[in-house]
């Protein structure tokens, strides 16, 4: 989904197995931004993308959040379905975004399925690219995309948190 740009942003820490989770709401408590490790690069690049000049304060991780997330790093896979989001990304971006939320837990799919899932069959490269600019890890589950080799290919959090995510939602993996 996409809204106007947000007046301001919430930014809160939240402690899971596979990592420190960083998360940013609006102030209608929607997820702005969700990433690995406390202020990473990757997640000041992308608040700089999406967010340059909204004011950030420091907050927690509102309630409704935190329990879904607990939910679903307790198992509960469909938890993630419970976490409202919005992104500021192209339209290409975001039709990809939002098809990585119809990929289950427990499955994988390819770059190359991706790309025919949104019928853009020959644009591969650029399903890559929004995969890997997706701001909003593991609720917009592009940690479930996988080389067409099933290789585990890049991933902003690292390939080991790839790895530990698939393993936890029940994926097959080489």
């Amino acid at each position: 989904m996409r809204s106007a740009r947000p007046d301001r942003l919430v930014r809160s820490w939240l402690q899971t197995p596979v990592a420190t989770l960083q998360i940013v709401v609006d102030s209608a408590d929607v997820v702005r931004v969700l990433d690995f490790d406390n202020d990473s690069p990757r997640t000041r690049r992308l608040m700089a993308i999406h967010y340059a000049g909204v004011p950030v304060i420091e907050g927690e991780t509102p309630k409704a959040i935190r329990a879904a997330l607990d939910r679903y790093f307790a198992g509960e896979m469909d938890a993630l379905a419970d976490i409202p989001w919005r992104v500021a990304g192209t339209d290409f971006q975001r039709q990809v975004w939002t098809a990585l939320t119809r990929i289950p837990a427990g499955r994988t799919e390819n770059y190359a399925g991706l790309a025919a899932r949104i019928g853009r069959p020959t644009a591969v490269r650029a399903v890559g690219l929004a995969n890997g600019a997706n701001p909003i890890g593991i609720v917009i589950p592009c940690h479930r995309v996988i080389g067409a080799n099933r290789s585990l290919t890049g991933y902003g959090g690292g390939i080991e948190r790839k790895r530990w995510l698939l393993a936890h939602e029940g994926a097959a993996l080489l």
